[in-house]
């Protein structure tokens, strides 16, 4: 598993490395495959804002998330993006299932 954090008109601070990397670890425990994650922190006048990319077989997953606070916003696009690899998930074992059933 690879993470690239970067920062748009932010200085990234060692806690909040940590705290994404720990959230995207729970994320990678969910899916069998080697996933890459981008993620990009930025703040703006009164929002900050958190975008996530990773690439799964078949499929990009990208979520941004908008929050006052930071460490909120992360925690939002986590779980967005833990519902988007379970949705994920099941769709692909379904379609593996039902192929298998119709032939």
């Amino acid at each position: 598993m690879s993470i690239r954090i970067t920062g748009h008109q932010i200085s990234l601070t060692s806690a909040i490395k940590r705290y994404v990397t720990r959230k995207l670890i729970r994320l990678n425990k969910k899916f069998k495959h080697q996933m890459n994650f981008s993620c990009v922190l930025e703040v703006n006048k009164l929002s900050k804002k958190v975008e996530v990319t990773t690439h799964l077989p078949g499929k990009d997953i990208h979520v941004e998330v908008e929050d006052k606070d930071m460490y909120t916003a992360i925690d939002i696009l986590a779980t967005k993006v833990e519902r988007q690899i379970v949705k994920y998930k099941k769709l692909h074992l379904i379609d593996m299932h039902s192929s298998r059933l119709i032939n």
